[in-house]
């Protein structure tokens, strides 16, 4: 009995573990504001929660490429800077939809938006 239940919990695992492979990602555009000075980071990605993990392990460790931003996380930690998703591209069934052209696209917009250069 217990091997059968220990099948089905691995069964039910692989399951889990395929559906989240085959998910459509979560691209997007995100940003990053130093609360502080108003400073902020317009990025646009393949995946915008990895790209916002990827940013602050970059600055717990020091190694920040905007150097405003790594001051202002040095002076207030975490709590300094937020984090924000600011849309995500809807999954589309069009095989010819290009994901990156719509991300450059996305971009753009929120550039001209905050006033950002381009």
């Amino acid at each position: 009995m217990e091997s059968s239940m220990n099948q089905a919990s691995r069964t039910a695992r692989r399951l889990v573990a395929r559906q989240a492979r085959d998910a459509f990602p979560p691209m997007g555009i995100y940003a990053i504001r130093d609360r502080a000075s108003g400073h902020r980071l317009l990025g646009a990605s393949r995946n915008v929660h990895a790209a916002l993990n990827r940013a602050r392990f970059e600055l717990r460790m020091g190694k920040y490429a905007d150097r405003v931003l790594q001051a202002a996380w040095n002076r207030s930690g975490m709590d300094g800077l937020g984090f924000e998703v600011l849309e995500l591209v809807k999954e589309r069934k069009d095989a010819d939809f290009d994901c990156a052209s719509e991300l450059r696209a996305l971009e753009q917009v929120y550039r001209e938006l905050e006033g950002l250069a381009p």
